[in-house]
């Protein structure tokens, strides 16, 4: 089956609801076959979380298990173990967008922007994403997060250099986004109360206001998904079909527009409950045991 021919199923989500259980796997199993652009690394396994060293044993064990599914892969910090994730992946052959995590402490900030600018001028980094949705969280001032990205531009001049936030953010903040090389926006109609049938078409115009705000320069979808567990949110209700359905939309409208998208995300990881709620749990492709969901009809059948 071509992508062409599967872009009649991509429109809308409702045209995926006359696809028996076993039809929905077997799309599934089709897509993911044919290959992502990328994907969200999630390292943390039970019982970590932010703040834990990572080790080199458990990133090398994910990152063969994403490896033969992706071209690129996504991280959010440049310390604590996860330099090793670029590093790695680069032995793997992946390329990769590498993260400084930026937040309200100076300390761990100049730390982390040192160690994007380390990993970029030793050739790990294919791309430098100077903070993830600082602004959203109000951690950082538009001012300081300036500073912050024009400091690594002037360190960093063989790869480009931008932030990522939330779509509408480089629509209402115009000094971040001329400041950025390329434009890395989230874009999650789950997390706007968008219904599964909708989607995808709001999708497309998140990305389409971040492209308008660019004004020529590239924009790639740094995050979207769909939780396969968990407490709706208007119309957006978490389940194992709607994040089956979501992901094969955004699989086969990436590969039909050309458009680069890092899928959220690899791993389920318990963690993300205390700031997201129970659904924070539950965005992986493969769960927290390291098993691929959405295989199983029983999976499907309870959803």
């Amino acid at each position: 089956m071509s992508y062409r021919a599967d872009k009649i199923m991509s429109l809308s989500g409702g045209q995926l609801e006359g696809k028996t259980v076993k039809g929905l796997q077997n799309l599934f199993k089709r897509v993911l076959k044919n290959g992502m652009h990328g994907i969200c690394f999630s390292p943390y396994i039970e019982g970590q979380e932010p703040g834990d060293h990572l080790t080199e044993k458990q990133i090398r064990r994910r990152m063969k298990i994403i490896r033969p599914y992706t071209k690129w892969i996504r991280s959010f910090s440049c310390t604590e173990g996860n330099e090793l994730i670029p590093i790695i992946a680069k032995e793997y052959g992946i390329k990769t967008l590498v993260g400084a995590w930026l937040g309200n402490n100076e300390k761990t900030n100049n730390k982390e922007i040192a160690g994007l600018k380390k990993l970029a001028n030793e050739g790990y980094v294919d791309i430098a994403a100077v903070g993830n949705e600082v602004l959203y969280r109000k951690d950082l001032s538009e001012d300081e997060l300036l500073d912050f990205i024009y400091d690594v531009k002037g360190h960093i001049t063989n790869v480009p250099v931008g932030y990522v936030d939330a779509y509408y953010e480089f629509v209402h903040k115009p000094r971040v986004t001329e400041a950025c090389d390329i434009i890395l926006a989230n874009c999650y109609p789950y997390w706007e109360g968008c219904s599964i049938e909708y989607s995808l078409l709001y999708m497309k115009d998140m990305y389409n206001q971040a492209k308008r705000a660019g004004n020529g320069k590239k924009v790639i979808i740094t995050e979207t998904g769909w939780p396969s567990q968990g407490v709706g949110l208007n119309g957006a209700l978490p389940s194992s079909k709607n994040a089956i359905k979501y992901f094969i939309n955004t699989q086969l409208w990436s590969k039909e527009d050309e458009i680069d998208i890092f899928y959220f995300s690899s791993f389920d990881e318990s963690w993300k409950i205390g700031t997201e709620g129970d659904v924070g749990a539950y965005w992986g492709l493969w769960d927290k045991d390291e098993r691929l969901k959405f295989y199983e009809k029983h999976v499907l059948l309870r959803s």
